[in-house]
């Protein structure tokens, strides 16, 4: 990705024709890393104008949840209205990004995949850490149920019935569960 200057901004052509457009997009696995980059240039577009859109365009296999809270917090903090367009695969803390924006700014193409699961962990240490370790994944657990479940119009229970274990859906299946609002199949699908 390109340096960027004091105020966020790119360096590079391509990224500051994308940031002169609005749009970020958030492709690969989601760590710290993507997430202060993220973060970086929505604060940046938000100082720019409070009032134009943003369009998010995501395309990860997951990552940290962590950094995912980053993101889907921001999104929601900033003043411009975001709307998120999935491609590819839209998974795990990828997907707790895509809800951070209302339904109705949830787009997606034709093919893309959503994956919803429990958060995983490794512990080690002593006995005492490790039921530390596990009682925050509980936690986190619950917590991501809560807001896929508000996010979706589903059930807690039913999310936690489908994310037991790995719960693949297409665009029209994620759809029809609350996931995606709308499914696109060009740029000019997008108000």
């Amino acid at each position: 990705m390109a340096e960027r200057d004091t105020t966020g901004r790119p360096h590079d052509a391509l990224s500051e024709r994308l940031f002169e457009a609005r749009i970020i997009i958030i492709s690969g696995g989601i760590d710290q890393k993507v997430a202060e980059r993220v973060t970086a240039q929505l604060l940046a577009l938000s100082a720019a104008d409070a009032t134009a859109p943003i369009t998010l365009y995501i395309n990860s296999q997951g990552g940290h949840v962590e950094a995912g809270d980053t993101i889907h917090d921001m999104i929601r903090y900033v003043a411009p209205p975001v709307r998120i367009v999935g491609t590819g695969w839209v998974a795990s803390a990828g997907a707790l990004i895509y809800v951070a924006v209302p339904r109705e700014q949830r787009y997606c193409l034709p093919n893309t995949r959503f994956l919803l699961h429990q958060p995983a962990g490794g512990a080690g240490g002593t006995a005492s850490d490790i039921a530390i370790e596990a009682r925050e994944i509980v936690k986190m657990r619950e917590r991501l149920n809560r807001i896929f479940a508000r996010e979706t119009g589903q059930s807690v229970e039913k999310i936690e019935d489908d994310t037991h274990r790995n719960f693949w859906l297409g665009a029209e299946e994620a759809r029809e569960y609350g996931l995606v609002g709308h499914i696109i199949e060009s740029q000019g699908d997008l108000p």
